[in-house]
């Protein structure tokens, strides 16, 4: 029992170890020869982690390997909590910057009347509006299915609609007893 738990931790130990890409930096380098970079980007030479090490403690900075797979392993002397501190910013100013496109479905009926056509297309127009893109459907039901082209039309007349702030990424499709349509909102908005 106590060695098939022993096994399950160092399992569950290298399965996490796998995932986590951790820089190596002063001490933990083991490598016998690593070509160096200075902090002013200056190529120091290829030198044992030793001589490294001394020369980073002296300049009172860290030994960073940056590229461990190279033959020799490359490592730059530089601030490594200076290092990280830019490295957070930049990824944190990354997710700020990106934007999430989400798709909004609006679903139409075969014989729709034109009040709730224009209620359906105000919502839609609100969705282009943020940067959404719009899944139109149209469900038929029983006899409906040998009308599909009825279907077309409330599509195309949607779509028609829509044209000043849209476009049409997908053009209506038939699939099983659904019929689909994507727009996306124009890019000049």
């Amino acid at each position: 029992m106590f060695l098939f738990a022993f096994i399950i931790c160092i399992i569950t130990l290298e399965v996490l170890t796998i995932g986590t890409k951790e820089i190596q930096i002063n001490e933990e380098i083991r490598d016998k020869e690593l070509r160096i970079i200075g902090e002013d980007g200056a190529q120091l030479g290829i030198m044992s982690a030793q001589e490294a090490l001394d020369i980073a403690t002296e300049k009172n900075l860290d030994l960073v390997k940056i590229a461990p797979q190279a033959t020799p392993p490359v490592c730059k002397i530089m601030d490594y909590g200076k290092y990280r501190f830019e490295q957070a910013k930049r990824e944190k100013e990354a997710r700020k910057n990106q934007h999430i496109v989400n798709i909004k479905e609006i679903k139409l009926s075969l014989n729709i009347d034109t009040h709730d056509f224009n209620t359906k297309l105000r919502n839609a127009l609100k969705f282009f509006a943020h940067g959404d893109k719009v899944k139109v459907s149209i469900r038929f039901r029983g006899r409906e299915m040998g009308h599909a082209e009825y279907g077309y039309d409330t599509m195309q007349r949607f779509a028609e609609a829509c044209q000043e702030v849209a476009v049409i990424e997908k053009p209506a499709k038939l699939e099983g007893r659904q019929m689909l349509m994507f727009l996306a909102p124009k890019s000049g908005k």
